[in-house]
């Protein structure tokens, strides 16, 4: 509390600045979604915060981040950018210390240009 009152940072503010952190880190193809993110996706909800959780207190938080990386980028260079990435958003963004970062891996994805043409065909 400060002399003005409360401030409370919402989960899904969180999940989104990690989310969009996460997705333009280079090598990440998406982030990974579970079973309610495939839920989502069958009612076609397209969630941005999809492959993130948070658990956020009144002055710190924590963030698991589920991602696909594209073939050819070493993993764990991959999974380090993304923690690094996403503490620094978080933490310029909403003043909160970030305990931990966890990035699990869940597939390693080959990208051709046909399927990057398809998948632009079907967001639209």
């Amino acid at each position: 509390m400060n002399e003005l009152g409360n401030i409370k940072i919402s989960d899904d503010v969180v999940k989104t600045i990690a989310a969009k952190t996460a997705a333009d880190v280079e090598g990440v193809y998406k982030l990974a979604g579970g079973v309610a993110d495939e839920f989502s996706k069958i009612l076609g909800k397209r969630r941005p915060t999809n492959g993130v959780k948070v658990e956020v207190g009144e002055k710190e938080c924590s963030i698991e981040i589920f991602v696909i990386v594209e073939y050819g980028y070493p993993i764990s260079q991959i999974a380090q950018n993304v923690q690094k990435a996403v503490l620094n958003s978080v933490t310029q963004m909403t003043g909160l210390k970030v305990v931990e970062v966890n990035v699990y891996v869940q597939d390693v994805k080959i990208v051709t240009e046909v399927e990057d043409h398809q998948e632009d065909i079907e967001i639209m």
